[in-house]
């Protein structure tokens, strides 16, 4: 019973990692409406109200036919217009609905899945890493292997490419000092701005501000002033400290040493704007701020993590492994920790005096490779203990077994009745050193 409920897909626990999966075709849905739905209420009052003019100064003779058929050309390259920017909108629309059934099908195809130990789970499973891993790449800017592998993968419309990429340009184009990408952005994207809300344009106008500073020349010194009552002092109420920051900048040149403002001058700001854009811009399109990969290796971790991971006999353990020699090597690089075994009333296969393979083997956090990974991970919550042996034993040695097993495996040894030993060290101890183990 408790393998088969290991074995169990929780689906709830899936979707928890697959909702933006869902969540940005819906997004970038909305987003595409609001962007068709101004121009379409603009030029179609525009072309209403411009017939109406024509058809009354034509009834009233105050309009010459010549006028009548300007006002007409007007019309028809106005509603040209209209049609283009709805012919684009109506194809992105298309776009994103395909996408949509085709992440419906995916998560779909998990529904039917019962056991991770169904066949058709270990290729939705590749197929489902295959997404984390084009999403961490488009993410870090590898937006040329990410498309990539999506293409070599077939799954185009399960990851979000063209989203990330709009994302990589401006961010790229921060760090490289232009600010215009970014600015555009935000208009387009003003009001959803100012309900998260987000002080990026606010930032972006405060650098365009420094730059103009940094030059030192007169002109620009002018400039700035004009742009700083244009753009930041309205900010004032909500950012008192920063606008502040800014008029004092007035007073000094890009060299100087006194803080806030050799900060405000530093290049190091340009980084900070990218990342407050990246963060801004997940944020708008409801996507979690890390990538999906490092938050599904951080749940996988948290599941397998536990207090004997990092003890010192682990340590010891992921030591030996990093810094021993190979065969041929007379001396180590480095002295490995000596190891102790920590008394645990933990059933860790860690507690045992033999070399490290047997512990690397059996647990992947005590591995050289996860072990300091793992180190900040939290732990995982168990409403229930599922492999917990009835009628624990504590030995001497710190080691946890169940009663049955000890007596089976001392019977098979052929040791008298009042005698245990060991499953992993062979150790053997008196029945009376043994003590019971109760969990709450």
């Amino acid at each position: 019973m408790a393998d088969h409920e290991a074995s169990k897909i929780n689906h709830d626990n899936h979707l928890l990692l697959d909702q933006p999966c869902l969540r940005l075709p819906y997004e970038l849905l909305r987003k595409n409406f609001r962007a068709a739905h101004l121009p379409f209420e603009k030029d179609s009052t525009s072309v209403k109200n411009l017939l109406k003019d024509t058809a009354n100064g034509s009834l009233n003779g105050k309009a010459s036919p010549q006028d009548v058929v300007k006002n007409l050309d007007q019309m028809l390259v106005k509603m040209r217009g209209l049609k283009r920017k709805l012919t684009a909108a109506a194809e992105e629309e298309d776009r994103l609905y395909r996408q949509m059934d085709a992440r419906v099908a995916h998560l779909r195809e998990l529904a039917s899945l019962n056991t991770v130990d169904d066949v058709k789970y270990e290729s939705w499973s590749r197929q489902r890493l295959d997404r984390l891993l084009v999403d961490y790449m488009l993410r870090h800017g590898y937006n040329a292997s990410a498309t990539a592998l999506a293409d070599e993968r077939g799954m185009r419309d399960l990851v979000d490419i063209d989203t990330f990429v709009v994302l990589s340009k401006i961010r790229a184009a921060l760090q490289s000092g232009s600010v215009q990408e970014a600015l555009a952005w935000c208009g387009e994207n003003k009001k959803e701005l100012r309900r998260m809300p987000s002080n990026l344009e606010f930032m972006l106008r405060c650098q365009q501000y420094i730059e103009m500073m940094r030059t030192g020349s007169q002109s620009k010194m002018l400039e700035a002033i004009n742009h700083a009552k244009k753009y930041i002092t309205p900010f004032n109420d909500t950012y008192p400290v920063e606008v502040s920051n800014m008029a004092g900048l007035l007073a000094y040149r890009p060299d100087t040493a006194l803080e806030p403002y050799a900060s405000l001058y530093s290049a190091s700001r340009w980084r900070r704007l990218a990342d407050i854009f990246v963060e801004a811009h997940l944020n708008l399109l409801s996507l979690p701020t890390s990538p999906l990969l490092h938050i599904a290796l951080s749940s996988g971790l948290s599941a397998l993590k536990t207090p004997a991971c990092h003890s010192r006999q682990s340590q010891a353990d992921a030591n030996d492994q990093l810094f021993s020699g190979s065969p041929e090597e007379t001396t180590p690089r480095r002295k490995p920790a000596t190891p102790s075994t920590p008394a645990s009333p933990h059933p860790h296969p860690h507690h045992h005096h033999g070399t490290a393979s047997l512990t690397t083997r059996v647990c992947p956090i005590c591995s050289t490779e996860l072990n300091a990974l793992a180190r900040n991970v939290r732990y995982a919550h168990h409403g229930k203990s599922r492999l917990l042996e009835h009628d624990l034993m504590l030995l001497p040695n710190g080691r946890v077994y169940g009663k049955a097993r000890l007596d089976e495996y001392a019977a098979k040894s052929g040791l008298p009745a009042d005698r245990v030993k060991d499953l992993t060290t062979g150790e053997v101890y008196s029945s009376d050193q043994l003590r019971k183990v109760f969990v709450t």
